[in-house]
């Protein structure tokens, strides 16, 4: 068979794992070497195509690959981009193909959430238009675990992890003192719309009075009543409270506890504070001393404390994306299949870009109590495997060791483009 170059990219917030994934596609191709040439990547994700910034990947030394594994954020640089819909902005997909066609680029595999997801799907639509052979394979990730169809999304597991870990030892430090200090902790972790990562934090404790006390879920209208009853009832039950709260916090008609008023490139409301906002109810209202933290990017970069899951299955899904690129399926994404709970087995499927594109999975009610501030042990059977194992990556002086790509760039080879 003819041999034909691939591209890849990252797009949106990057996780502690999308490397691994990066890794993955970037070796499959490699064994694959009889019919995919070199692989590029675009420099800061989809702009790199745009402008064709692209980077030469088959300049990295196979050593070099290998450490994106355990290396966190993206290597290759990422974006917040949306395409938007290809009747008014048909221009930039037609210059996709035109740079692809520039480059013998007939391999699309595009790393990253819902709206990457999209992307994907209208640029394998529009090649297959314009009469372009290009396959386009979506790779997920997301630390918000809403992609639909898949059991879970590469990159939640590991914030999970670091979430729940993170609660349980802060948990210890305000038991310690709280009989003359603070009161309250409160921990406000990532997820607009769903709840998953908040979730996450209440595997820290599983009985009477362990904490997380109280977790407050997207998908649960706040009671700022409730809420206080609840704070009130810990402290004196326990002598301390510790809450976990997602960013995407909710009043009953849908308004975010912590909206910024401005939107982001996607359409997105822009969050952020959530936790300084419930603390200051909870000394308005209580009067309780109080300290709260905001995880926000090192939940999302913690490498060190991966889960061995999610790496794996990050790793997974960007092997058995260019296995399905390979295999002439079009506009897919490859899958998490869970197969069982106990013990814990899962395997690789697919699904159609159209069946993934822009829809999100929320939890649950069957996941979150009936009270509305914890988690069931349903949720619990769930998110517990995706925690499981430790995989450490190698360390130098005390500190981790990070892959460090040359980032070669490839002579362009078409007019400069304008955003």
């Amino acid at each position: 068979m003819a041999q034909h170059n691939a591209f890849y990219a990252q797009s949106g917030g990057v996780t502690a794992v999308i490397n691994a994934s990066a890794c993955g596609v970037i070796e499959a191709c490699r064994r694959h070497d009889d019919r995919i040439g070199k692989v590029y990547a675009g420099r800061n994700g989809i702009i790199g195509a745009l402008t064709e910034d692209l980077i030469d990947v088959s300049q990295e030394s196979d050593e070099t690959i290998a450490a994106l594994r355990h290396t966190p954020g993206g290597a290759f640089g990422s974006c917040r981009y949306k395409l938007k819909d290809i009747e008014t902005h048909r221009v930039q997909y037609e210059r996709l193909i035109d740079v692809f066609r520039a480059h013998d680029i007939r391999y699309f595999f595009y790393n990253g959430g819902g709206d990457s997801a999209d992307t994907c799907l209208k640029v394998s639509q529009l090649s297959e238009h314009m009469g372009y052979p290009l396959t386009a394979i979506h790779v997920p990730k997301t630390i918000d675990n809403d992609l639909p169809i898949t059991d879970n999304s590469p990159g939640f597991g590991s914030v999970a992890k670091y979430i729940a870990t993170s609660t349980l030892e802060t948990s210890q430090d305000i038991a310690s003192m709280c009989a003359t200090s603070t009161k309250v902790f409160v921990l406000e972790v990532m997820g607009r719309h769903a709840g998953w990562i908040a979730a996450a934090g209440a595997l820290a404790g599983n009985g009477e009075g362990e904490p997380p006390h109280m977790v407050i879920f997207p998908e649960i209208a706040f009671s700022r009543e409730a809420v206080m009853n609840r704070v009130q009832e810990a402290v004196k039950r326990y002598g301390y409270c510790v809450i976990v709260v997602s960013e995407g916090a909710r009043y009953p008609d849908g308004t975010f506890l912590a909206d910024s008023g401005n939107t982001d490139v996607f359409g997105h409301r822009q969050l952020g504070g959530v936790a300084p906002t419930l603390a200051g109810m909870i000394k308005q209202d209580l009067g309780y001393k109080y300290h709260w933290a905001v995880a926000d990017y090192l939940q999302r970069a913690a490498r060190h404390l991966a889960s061995r899951t999610d790496v794996e299955q990050s790793y997974a899904v960007g092997t058995h994306a260019v296995e399905l690129a390979l295999a002439g399926k079009n506009a897919m994404m490859p899958t998490i299949e869970r197969v069982s709970d106990t013990p814990y087995e899962w395997r690789i499927g697919a699904a159609p870009l159209a069946e993934v594109a822009n829809r999100e999975k929320f939890m649950p009610r069957d996941f979150i109590r009936e009270d509305g501030f914890g988690i069931t042990e349903t949720c619990r059977r769930y998110l517990e495997p995706l925690i499981q194992g430790e995989d450490y990556p190698p360390y130098d002086n005390g500190l981790p060791r990070i892959a460090t790509p040359k980032l070669a760039r490839v002579a362009r080879k078409l007019p400069d483009f304008e955003l």
